[in-house]
């Protein structure tokens, strides 16, 4: 079941077209990532999905309903965390979350979401004196306080240092875990790797693709590689015999070996047969950076 339905999205401001033809679904119960550049149209394209904005051509159904014509409604299921979202400086944690509350029919119980969150400790604390990552996992539980069915989340760990950043995943996907659909919108490539089912590639206002990270990362058309010592003399001529082996190079004692396709398995196994360990094995991939530059042409997603 299609949560989020996006068709052919059009959007200008002037003369400049930010979204120019965007098309994806999300489905029930996934985390979905919009991934692109800055300046791409992800962040215009959620909010007219959100019902913050009016596209100008193209059709958007979130949870069966017109984000426009039925924004009321669709705000009572749907919660948002945007990237340029702020809070007054001298508002407490407690304070926000029972205001936010005030706005939904059936709302959580702030208390029992600042226990899951953690921020019940700083259920006092003024907005100013939290650290960026509570401050993130505040701007969670203001999404999840009307217990929406699904959420948006913009750029949420931005500015967020390695720890932080690693910590809110978690809180994503335990949000994911109770059942709720995320769309997670992001320019980082490990981010994305990490949390989404799926993930749609926005530049220049436009999808260039949809597919899971695995899938993008295959159509960079990048061989993997493995590099590893085997314990014991090693049986050239059937590895190459293998179909998913390209090249077999020898640095000194260590051997690399490339290809395509599920080349490790193949591989490992057949080490297995021959009874030799691949000891310091090391594995490289083509990833979400080589799939990016490959459909883009651009060199990062920033």
């Amino acid at each position: 079941m299609a949560v989020i339905e996006v068709e052919h999205l059009h959007k200008r401001y002037g003369q400049v077209t930010a979204v120019r033809d965007v098309s994806f679904q999300v489905e029930q119960g996934e985390i979905f990532g919009i991934l692109g550049p800055n300046g791409a149209g992800k962040t215009t394209t959620v909010e007219c999905l959100s019902g913050l904005r009016q596209a100008d051509g193209g059709r958007v159904s979130v949870l069966g309903l017109d984000p426009v014509r039925q924004r009321d409604e669709l705000r009572q299921v749907l919660g948002v965390q945007l990237q340029a979202s702020g809070l007054p400086d001298k508002l407490r944690v407690r304070e926000a979350l029972e205001l936010y509350a005030s706005f939904y029919r059936q709302p959580a119980d702030p208390v029992e979401l600042m226990d899951r969150l953690g921020l019940a400790e700083k259920a006092g604390a003024r907005y100013k004196k939290l650290s960026g990552g509570q401050q993130q996992r505040l701007a969670i539980a203001l999404a999840m306080i009307g217990r929406p069915r699904a959420v948006v989340l913009d750029e949420l760990t931005t500015g967020l240092d390695p720890h932080a950043r690693r910590t809110t995943w978690e809180l994503v996907e335990q949000v994911r875990d109770t059942g709720v659909t995320v769309l997670l919108v992001t320019h980082f490539m490990e981010e994305a790797e990490r949390l989404c089912d799926r993930v749609a590639l926005i530049d220049r206002g436009e999808v260039v693709a949809v597919d899971t990270p695995a899938g993008l990362a295959a159509r960079a058309g990048q061989r993997q590689r493995m590099r590893f010592r085997p314990s014991a003399p090693l049986p050239e001529e059937v590895l190459r015999a293998l179909p998913e082996v390209a090249e077999l190079i020898w640095h000194g004692a260590v051997v690399e070996i490339s290809g395509t396709g599920n080349l490790v398995h193949a591989v490992t196994a057949q080490l297995a047969r021959a009874q030799i360990i691949a000891a310091d094995l090391r594995v490289e991939q083509a990833s979400l950076d080589d799939a990016f530059i490959a459909l883009t042409g651009h060199t990062d997603a920033d």
